[in-house]
């Protein structure tokens, strides 16, 4: 079960990546975007680190501070999902 898990986070990191960089290269090309609500929707199943990975190291989305209240409530929150599935792994 933890490979599983372990295997979809992954993918789902990669993916969301993917998107913000297909999202990158279309604006610097002028092309149709990416919606933004799509964006955070890749970022919902568990994605933060590779949507902050791609904000970080593609600078896409950087300078848009109501993106970034997005992308750090969806951080928390799964942060606090993690924190509710492990906290009895933790305990003595």
């Amino acid at each position: 079960m933890t490979n599983v898990l372990l295997l979809s986070l992954l993918f789902f990191n990669a993916l969301c990546f993917l998107l913000f960089f297909l999202d990158k290269r279309k604006a610097q090309r002028g092309q149709r975007r990416i919606a933004e609500k799509t964006l955070h929707l890749a970022t919902l199943p568990g994605a933060a680190p590779g949507a902050w990975a791609a904000i970080l190291l593609l600078h896409h989305k950087n300078r848009k501070a109501s993106f970034w209240g997005v992308t750090l409530l969806l951080t928390l929150l799964q942060g606090a999902v993690l924190y509710f599935l492990l906290s009895p792994y933790f305990r003595g």
